[in-house]
């Protein structure tokens, strides 16, 4: 394995042994970090659409295709949504905003042409359908930064899950998973440290080995490395000393959230049984 590709992996999990596979093509997907700062330069509409066209391309359930990209191009629009997400206000600032959207309508719309019924009306509708907004997402962001464009995803979309989906007109069915914010980079996105590979890599069947250990073994590397600039509700918590990512993933899931999404998918239409 090449220097720099090992060693971007390293960084990030830690526990990597070098081997013979040599592909420096994935230098830029091992080496991406989110990008909430950019230029003042657009994004060329040509390569966005190529961009997309590369996103979609990407695996269905299928072929059945439940996914949509929306592009909000004008300065209003963009506003509005920014507008939607509180405490986020570098999205304003993104030259371009697309928003990915799962799509179980088209397939509806289908039976309903050819009078045939639609016989999976159930939670395995809607989860397809949140695969394949998934899969085009991430199949985006590693089009995208291979062409030297930084991006960050906005699952806060799904917090006005209903604001959104009006503000995008979309109909039943047809919901946001998750914006996406995209340009031209100020500077490289941050490598987070990632759980080592012993913890998330298994073999034959899922393993717990140590796992309480494991975190708190990488708590401490990251800690030491990338230690969080701020910690989350110290009003409720206080401050901790040696705050890590064990803490601050705790103190983030202490509070309620989006805890209506699943009343809003039934609004769409979906019955989640």
């Amino acid at each position: 394995m090449p220097d720099a590709l090992f060693d971007i992996l390293n960084d990030r999990f830690g526990d990597l042994e070098r081997t013979p596979v040599d592909q420096p093509d994935l230098i830029s997907m091992a080496a991406r970090g989110s990008c909430r700062a950019f230029t003042g330069q657009a994004v060329s509409p040509d390569l966005l659409r190529v961009l997309c066209a590369t996103a979609l391309a990407s695996p269905s359930k299928s072929d059945l295709q439940q996914r949509d990209i929306i592009e909000l191009r004008s300065d209003d629009m963009r506003r509005r949504l920014a507008e939607l997400i509180p405490n986020q206000t570098w999205i304003a600032n993104a030259p371009t905003i697309l928003v990915f959207c799962g799509n179980n309508r088209r397939q509806r719309l289908l039976h309903e042409w050819k009078s045939v019924a639609f016989a999976n009306d159930h939670f395995d509708a809607a989860f397809n359908a949140i695969a394949d907004a998934a899969i085009a997402l991430g199949a985006f962001v590693t089009a995208a930064e291979a062409v030297g464009l930084g991006c960050c995803p906005i699952s806060a979309v799904r917090n006005e899950a209903q604001a959104v989906s009006d503000l995008l007109h979309l109909p039943d069915h047809v919901f946001p998973f998750a914006g996406l914010a995209v340009g031209h980079p100020k500077a490289r996105g941050q490598l987070a440290m990632r759980l080592p590979l012993r913890v998330t890599y298994h073999i034959d069947h899922y393993a717990e080995n140590d796992l309480r250990g494991e975190v708190e073994t990488y708590d401490r590397a990251r800690q030491e490395r990338q230690p969080y600039a701020s910690q989350r509700l110290t009003q409720q918590f206080g401050q901790t000393p040696n705050y890590s990512w064990s803490d601050d993933k705790t103190r983030q899931y202490s509070q309620p959230e989006r805890a209506d999404f699943g009343a809003f998918m039934r609004n769409k239409g979906f019955d989640l049984r």
